[in-house]
């Protein structure tokens, strides 16, 4: 792939999800990428035991690793031997950590002036939650996300680590913007960019605040799915499928004919008009998930396809690299793992000029690159094509 960010340096202090996601969305660009560990590496190595589980893999490819425990003085120097060289530091520490360690702000831009410096936090760097902990499901549930996940009747937390993913990507959206800024302007001092878990989350939570201040509407778990017309449907085979029907009349017409109900929507007034499926989805659910069981999921995408009614087989995780589209798309990408043997990821889905990332390093084993660093050796060595 064109790596859009070739020569751009980045280094990483992160644990977890968001630091570490933000450093490998722009690894994926083609950034130059050092995750600084401490001794004992990034805590989410070992959730799994060892120290190369599958979530310090999810966050962690195309990076290089050292160790460094920037409150010893010798490895302070190490430290601020690589930040003199980088464009972009990134630290997710509670806010007043960077300071004890060595890396807050004004010490870091003292030795290089032009850094982006990007810092994350749970709540924001100040005000009465600042100092709260914060993790995933904290972050879902305080931006008013996590209820419009949650199933009344049966309340329980579901699904990934959302608000880490995209706390991590707002992050790199604003690094991005300034280094745009510092390069198209030339400007001798890099931007200090900040963003908090609560505010990423408050934002992708867009579309219910807009509700809330437009019409006074304070939208719940199946708001959204019935005005998009959204469904999930067993089939006779146990697999499932799901519809996202949304408004043009031509879908619906074409999902009558695939259920052998051709006229079903002359012949109840209950679905006769977008507005009157959406204030009866319940009984429609039930008509529908009766027509379904009735063949097996391929039959229903056949069917479906045919008409070009808006829809998709509701796979696990593990039928998805089997998918006709998926690997036309060549979606999943493998490289040589650092112990030996091959490891496979999911490419970046971002494609520059019909070329498609499929180019990829392992996430590196803890402190695979500490040799150069002892050596006097710079770890920087942007990956090639």
């Amino acid at each position: 792939m064109a790596q859009v960010l070739r020569g751009v340096r980045v280094l990483e202090h992160g644990t977890f999800i968001t630091g570490p996601a933000a450093a490998m969305l722009l690894a994926d660009l083609g950034a130059d990428v050092v995750k600084v560990e401490q001794p004992e590496g990034d805590p989410f190595r070992a959730f799994r035991g060892g120290s190369y589980s599958p979530h310090y893999q999810t966050y962690n490819r195309n990076k290089k690793s050292v160790r460094l425990d920037t409150r010893q003085p010798a490895d302070l120097a190490q430290f601020d031997r690589l930040l003199a060289e980088a464009d972009v530091y990134i630290q997710n520490f509670r806010p007043g950590v960077a300071e004890k360690i060595g890396a807050g702000e004004a010490r870091l831009r003292a030795l290089n002036p032009r850094l982006i410096y990007c810092a994350i936090s749970g709540f924001g760097a100040d005000g009465p939650a600042a100092q709260r902990p914060s993790y995933d499901t904290v972050a879902q549930a305080a931006s008013g996300f996590l209820k419009l996940l949650v199933n009344p009747a049966n309340p329980r937390v579901v699904g990934p680590a959302l608000a880490d993913a995209i706390t991590g990507f707002y992050a790199a959206y604003g690094i991005l913007g300034a280094l745009y800024e510092r390069e198209k302007q030339q400007c001798d001092a890099g931007r200090k960019v900040e963003v908090s878990m609560l505010e990423a989350m408050t934002h992708f939570n867009l579309d219910a605040f807009t509700h809330l201040f437009s019409e006074h509407e304070v939208m719940g778990p199946y708001s959204r799915p019935s005005v998009s017309q959204s469904y999930v449907l067993p089939c006779a085979d146990g697999q499932w499928i799901a519809l996202h029907m949304s408004s043009p009349p031509k879908f619906w017409q074409g999902l009558a004919r695939a259920i052998e109900w051709p006229t079903l929507f002359d012949d109840d007034a209950r679905f006769a008009t977008r507005e009157a499926r959406i204030a009866n989805q319940e009984a429609l659910i039930e008509l529908l998930r009766e027509r379904f069981a009735r063949h097996g999921r391929d039959e229903w995408c056949r069917r479906l396809l045919a008409e070009d009614v808006p829809h998709a087989p509701m796979y696990a995780t593990d039928e998805v690299p089997q998918d006709p589209q998926a690997r036309h798309l060549q979606l999943f990408v493998d490289t040589a793992h650092p112990a030996g043997g091959r490891w496979t990821t999911v490419r970046s889905p971002v494609s520059f000029d019909g070329e498609r990332a499929l180019q990829v390093t392992a996430p590196p084993l803890l402190g695979d690159h500490d040799t150069a660093l002892r050596e006097g050796r710079s770890p920087w060595n942007p990956r090639t094509e």
